[in-house]
């Protein structure tokens, strides 16, 4: 089931305050850490530009790893992508995961990678402040590794030369592979191995002393929720690990998918905790204890602040608190209607998830939402999509949300609707524009009253507009001329943009031109 979201992921396409052209990106609005949110994120650490802190490998499923130079201090870290692209040889289908490690001796460090092509290694050939890393073909053939092997390399017999444990995506299992060779000419078979644990589906191991007795320990994150911890309870030369529950019990229990990665990023001597999870942002523990008893102490400002709903953001703009700016909604990959309160002001928003009111509004998964005051009360009603393709209306009591099954029973769009309100007729009451599945879009015209709204499709409405896959329109005046624009988004990551023009609706492909979101592009003005 993994992978099933490679297809149905959805990026959220930045809302950008229609000012002038051209367009400019400001990520800061929904992610004022600068890390990305990225699905299925496997963050590691090393100083890679020699400068006396720890910088940041991020591996992900949606595209190459990520470098992230750390530009604080090694007390206080910020992470900023890098400038350049150090990984820009390196193959997404072999590196969804990697660690850095110097695994030939010439003191440079070496990215080691598992993905869907299995377990590689891409040797450093550049300088500390330009690094570049260049494919070695077949350097673990002695490894049977499989697809999405998870790596780590750590000294684990004390011999001098860097060892390797992996995490399996079949099984669970981990390993630990001896290397035989030496620290300047690795070498690793199946023949020379020690068998840690099976964690269930998707192990993602890390070596770290946990506990600073000197021999290395592993950490293992998993698909379902929490951490496995092997505590080393020999010493650096002949290890025994035996798992132990205690250090993170309770840790990563809300997530799924957690890959850790270990390091002391405040200074304090002790290693602290990063973690990565399917649904993308990162988790960052401090430990407030000590090495041996820790405690762990969420902070939220390194990497807090980012909006993700879990996968299949389709957001919809929509003063909801009558305060004067926009209030964020979207939909999710699991059917959650997300509601984000927008605390801050229509020129400088900051947002509070507010999203229990909005719990009976989930029917199926791939939600989408569309809001509006269908009825006229003040109180705005809810209109949801799903994968289904069905639309539900919710009205709005002022205490709650009631379903009201017959509303838009006679509307099905065949998979996946994507539904927005807005008076397209210019009546007065609000009616309803869709997208599905197979890239096309809906007109219902409302020709009911407020108490009893009946929207009816107005076919070829659209002239068959088809943007190809997953249609995601976003309704406004974009070019401020008086009359309602359309904006789409699809699987493709592109965007269409359609204007009213002699009675019938012409594609510009110049108003938002060099905009590109990610796969199945959701846009929202």
């Amino acid at each position: 089931m993994k992978y099933l979201f490679k297809t149905l992921t959805f990026i959220l396409l930045l809302h950008i305050m229609l000012i002038a052209q051209p367009w400019q990106q400001n990520d800061a609005i929904f992610n004022p850490s600068g890390v990305p949110s990225l699905m299925f994120s496997h963050p590691r650490f090393i100083d890679l530009d020699e400068d006396g802190d720890f910088d940041m490998i991020l591996g992900n499923m949606s595209d190459k790893p990520l470098y992230l130079e750390n530009i604080g201090t090694a007390s206080s870290p910020k992470f900023q992508v890098g400038s350049s692209d150090i990984f820009s040889l390196v193959s997404s289908l072999d590196a969804e995961t990697g660690v850095m490690a110097d695994i030939n001796g010439d003191g440079k460090a070496d990215f080691i990678t598992g993905g869907y092509t299995g377990l590689h290694l891409y040797k450093n050939i550049g300088v500390p402040e330009f690094p570049m890393f260049v494919k070695e073909e077949g350097y673990f053939s002695g490894i049977n590794a499989g697809s999405y092997p998870v790596p780590d390399l750590g000294d684990v017999d004390d011999d001098g030369d860097l060892d390797l444990v992996l995490g399996f995506s079949e099984d669970g299992s981990v390993k630990i592979f001896f290397n035989t060779g030496t620290d300047s000419v690795a070498q690793f078979s199946d023949n020379n191995t020690l068998f840690i644990g099976d964690v269930g589906l998707y192990a993602y191991p890390v070596f770290c002393d946990m506990d600073t007795d000197g021999d290395l320990d592993i950490l293992i994150g998993r698909d379902g929720h929490g951490f496995a911890y092997y505590r080393n309870t020999g010493d650096a030369a002949n290890g025994v690990w035996y798992p132990d529950a205690i250090p993170f019990d309770g840790i990563g229990s809300d997530t799924y998918f957690n890959s850790p990665g270990v390091a002391d990023l405040n200074g304090d001597g002790k290693l602290d905790l990063v973690y990565g999870s399917g649904s993308g942002p990162l988790n960052y523990f401090q430990n407030t204890g000590t090495a041996q008893t820790p405690a762990w102490s969420r902070n939220t400002t390194l990497f807090g602040g980012t909006l993700d709903v879990g996968g299949a953001s389709n957001p919809v703009f929509y003063d909801y608190d009558f305060d004067g700016d926009q209030d964020l909604f979207s939909g999710s990959n699991l059917g959650d209607i997300k509601y984000y309160e927008n605390t801050g002001t229509a020129n400088s928003p900051a947002w509070k998830e507010k999203s229990s009111s909005f719990s009976g509004l989930k029917h199926s998964i791939y939600a989408s939402v569309a809001i509006g005051d269908v009825n006229q009360d003040s109180l705005p009603d809810a209109i949801v999509g799903d994968l289904s393709g069905n639309l539900y209306f919710h009205k709005n009591t002022g205490s709650g949300f009631i379903f009201q099954s017959d509303v838009l029973s006679h509307i099905s769009l065949g998979g996946w609707s994507v539904p927005r309100l807005v008076d397209m007729d210019d009546d007065g009451d609000l009616d309803l524009v869709a997208g599905n599945e197979d890239g096309n879009l809906f007109y219902f015209e409302n020709q009911g009253t407020p108490d009893n709204p009946d929207w009816v499709e107005i076919s070829d409405y659209f002239n068959g507009i088809d943007v190809g896959s997953n249609c995601v329109p976003s309704v406004s005046d974009f070019t401020g001329n008086g009359r309602l624009d359309i904006l789409t988004g699809n699987m493709w990551r592109e965007l269409n943009f359609f204007t009213f023009q002699d009675s019938v609706w012409k594609e510009d492909t110049t108003f938002f031109a060099g905009i590109v979101g990610g796969q199945n592009t959701a846009p929202a003005l």
